[in-house]
């Protein structure tokens, strides 16, 4: 006999609106680790939980599903292709891979991952010893991938999906949200606070475009991700 949670995943697939059939939708998740020697690194307080939400919802509504995930201890979702990544540049490279050169390889990408914004500069090849009373690392900043990407793209597709995890008030998140989406040159930001989304089963996000915001009130992440999914069914819908 399966395991329960495959059960409900079947169930749910069963039951699922299959308005996403035949497409490729491609989403990050977690935070990246950024290393400092073998045994120490940096990184951010990403659970992995909203994006792995979002490729389980997308599974399930038929959507053939990439997920390229950093270090999280979450199962992969049922009828999903996982890729492990560790850093921002091996996300960068994996994401190139599946995306393409001319970013045809997928109709969507939901980038939730929370990638770190910089890396050590010098990463030491065995474990740095504690001496001094202080230590100072010096870091790089790491390339934006989705701004990068949304430089590249020449059209509407693939459609872009960027996350803001801000800690201001919900005038502010929106106005920062918003100035994501210009400068990374994307279609919708998903814009949340930090309190309530690291770490959490339950999420309250705001869905900014250029024209409109939409708020998700504090739902389980699955509610979420359907939410975030529904927006991008019908900008499908739309753009046919």
């Amino acid at each position: 006999m399966s395991e329960p949670e495959r059960i409900v995943g079947a169930i749910r697939c069963l039951l699922a609106e299959r308005d996403l059939v035949g497409r490729h939708i491609v989403v990050t998740a977690g935070p990246t680790v950024e290393d400092i020697d073998p045994v120490r690194y940096v990184t951010n307080r990403s659970s992995g939980k909203m994006g792995f939400a979002i490729a389980e919802r997308a599974a399930e509504r038929g959507a053939r599903v990439t997920l390229v995930a950093g270090p999280v201890s979450l199962q992969t979702p049922q009828g999903v292709e996982r890729t492990d990544v560790r850093g921002a540049l091996e996300m960068q490279a994996s994401l190139d891979r599946v995306l393409g050169k001319a970013l045809d390889g997928a109709d969507a990408l939901i980038m939730a991952a929370a990638v770190a914004d910089y890396r050590v500069a010098d990463v030491a090849d065995k474990k740095l010893k504690r001496e001094a009373n202080t230590m100072t690392l010096s870091l790089l900043k790491n390339p934006d991938i989705l701004a990068g990407i949304g430089q590249r793209r020449t059209g509407q597709w693939p459609i872009l999906v960027g996350f803001a995890v801000e800690t201001a008030d919900d005038d502010a998140l929106i106005q920062l949200g918003r100035q994501k989406l210009q400068e990374k040159r994307i279609d919708v930001v998903v814009a949340n606070h930090a309190s309530e989304a690291l770490g959490a089963d339950t999420n309250r996000v705001w869905l900014v475009t250029e024209t409109e915001q939409q708020l998700v009130s504090t739902a389980p992440k699955l509610v979420v991700a359907d939410a975030i999914l529904g927006w991008l069914a019908r900008t499908f819908a739309e753009q046919k």
